[in-house]
């Protein structure tokens, strides 16, 4: 059983890339870097996609075509949508929407032409793993990991994880009106990312379960700047890390 871990940016995996047992062994495939060996004991192949669904799309192809991957797990940051959610929190996704894809009047909104729908569903196991393994970091790691002084700046107080829809497009959404027409157009959506539909769509035409999880570096009630830069460092990293490592070490178990 080969898992593929997947990110956009390097932040997000490098300490799992550390943390690859000796042997492991890179091989370069259209401009990026397939680290394959073993991680907590599994085969696993960590690869960075970076940003966009083409370059994800790219990525878990190349994933499932040369390295015959049973599963994979793409991880990174998201934007909060829905209503309640904070910075810190994570959502795991049920299922996955591309926003920006419209083909109409030939086909409805949001609908993949010629697959006949919008949404994507992801692998009930390793989401439910997944979600296990963030709640556990989150209650008994967390607060070693990200320190006090960081979690009282961005108000990171009780984080929580979330399960439910993500949307994904190829634009970084950044504005109050932005987040107001996405939460109008897809009201059951708790986030917005740019890579895990376009993950979702080449999965299911292949038939590989994946699950997607994403530490939200800004909700859509905060109205506070994030240093963008320093959240991937020193937040988001450590949150990919330790999940991830608390999600391969209960699958030993």
């Amino acid at each position: 059983m080969t898992l593929g871990i997947v990110a956009a940016l390097h932040e997000e995996i490098a300490d799992l890339l550390a943390e690859m047992a000796p042997g492991a062994h890179v091989e370069h495939i259209g401009m990026r870097d397939y680290h394959v060996g073993k991680l907590h004991g599994h085969d696993c192949v960590i690869v960075l996609a970076r940003i966009g669904k083409v370059a994800a799309a790219a990525t878990t192809t190349a994933l499932i075509h040369r390295f015959d991957v049973d599963e994979i797990i793409f991880t990174g940051l998201a934007g909060g949508l829905a209503h309640g959610l904070s910075v810190g929190d994570v959502v795991v996704a049920d299922t996955f929407v591309q926003h920006d894809m419209d083909a109409s009047p030939l086909f409805p909104r949001f609908e993949i032409p010629l697959l006949g729908r919008a949404a994507f569903d992801t692998a009930p196991a390793l989401r439910d793993a997944l979600a296990q393994a963030a709640c556990d970091w989150l209650a008994e790691e967390m607060p070693a990991q990200v320190g006090a002084a960081l979690r009282a700046e961005l108000q990171i107080t009780a984080p929580r994880v979330h399960v439910g829809k993500i949307a994904s497009g190829d634009r970084f959404v950044s504005s109050a009106q932005e987040v107001d027409r996405l939460r109008d157009a897809l009201p059951e959506a708790l986030a917005v990312e740019m890579e895990g539909a376009a993950v979702a769509q080449v999965c299911h035409e292949y038939g590989i379960p994946f699950a997607v999880m994403r530490t939200l570096s800004d909700a859509a009630d905060d109205d506070a700047h994030v240093d963008f830069a320093r959240f991937l460092r020193e937040v988001a990293s450590r949150y990919s890390h330790g999940i991830l490592r608390r999600f391969l070490t209960a699958r030993q178990a």
